[in-house]
């Protein structure tokens, strides 16, 4: 039996005054305790967060998630890359009466790639299939199972249309086999079973599972040229209005610069910053942030279908 730790600690407090209101939302991303209080990276990638991040023998695993109004930071983090004996979810909250960040706390073992739903309030992780967490009044409840299908869910994000994109050996390739995953769009409707590979040009020869989709699904960040240990760089590709992708694009030399495995990339809520993990084995992965609103606009320009 799987053991989950679950954290009971209140979200905002009945005796919060009613000033805490849409505007102060809005504010904080722009505010100095915004990302965890972290000075805002440039242009250049740089690691995210590492004195409050860094517990030893452990790094940052896959995707993290920002909550919509940039109060509360999750992430899984782990110390092997192929084994969920150690993995962990864990999260940062912001507190409103002491003006602090507050944690990490765990929440559940054996958990990764934390995303919200689109409707902000639910959060969705993965173990062998797709779990939902809700928000409550006393924190966040237990996971429970949501999404299961008879083929992998890898990196599942769910968009405004309803339809989610994942990574998968689909119905069309074996699981144990790297090669046979395609990154694939799932329909709106729950209960509708099937699944379809985006095709060229997204995919290539080898593992193609590690994205992030816009959710608006008007770009995605791929990893792309992976080679067989995992070495691979990050490149986007645009959705135009008939529902095709252009030709991926290689987000830069300061990006992709050197042999990496590059993975779990994450655009925060306000669409300033990209995130990812780097390394090139569990001991030197680190997550790393750049500036990427402006790298957005030139790389849009450029798309070529």
């Amino acid at each position: 039996m799987r053991e989950t730790w679950i954290a009971l600690i209140a979200l905002i407090s009945l005796s919060q005054p009613a000033s805490f209101s849409a505007k102060a939302q809005q504010n904080f991303w722009t505010g100095p305790n915004a990302y965890l209080g972290q000075t805002p990276s440039g242009d250049i990638p740089e690691p995210f967060a590492p004195h409050l991040l860094t517990d030893s023998g452990y790094f940052i695993l896959g995707r993290v998630a920002f909550s919509p109004d940039g109060r509360q930071f999750f992430y899984g983090n782990n110390d092997a890359w192929f084994s969920s004996e150690h993995q962990r979810l864990s999260y940062f909250r912001f507190d409103d009466a002491s003006q602090k960040w507050q944690g990490p706390v765990m929440l559940a073992r054996y958990y990764s790639t934390p995303t919200f739903a689109m409707d902000g309030k639910t959060l969705l992780v993965r173990s062998g299939y797709i779990e939902k967490m809700h928000e409550t009044p006393n924190g966040w409840s237990a996971p429970e199972c949501w999404l299961k299908r008879n083929y992998p869910l890898f990196d599942y994000m769910p968009t405004l249309s309803g339809r989610a994109y994942v990574g998968s050996s689909g119905t069309w390739g074996k699981p144990s086999n790297a090669s046979d995953w395609q990154f694939a769009v799932m329909p709106a409707d729950i209960h509708d079973t099937s699944i379809k590979s985006l095709g060229q040009p997204l995919n290539s020869p080898g593992f193609n599972g590690d994205f992030y989709i816009a959710p608006d699904e008007s770009y995605i960040i791929i990893s792309a040229k992976e080679t067989p240990d995992y070495e691979c760089e990050l490149w986007i590709s645009f959705r135009n209005a008939e529902d095709k992708w252009s030709q991926p694009q290689s987000l830069g030399p300061a990006i992709n610069e050197g042999k990496a495995h590059r993975f779990g990339q994450y655009v925060s809520p306000d669409g300033k910053y990209l995130f990812f993990t780097k390394g090139t084995s569990p001991k030197d992965c680190g997550l790393y942030w750049v500036r990427f609103d402006g790298l957005l606009s030139k790389m849009k320009a450029q798309a070529k279908w």
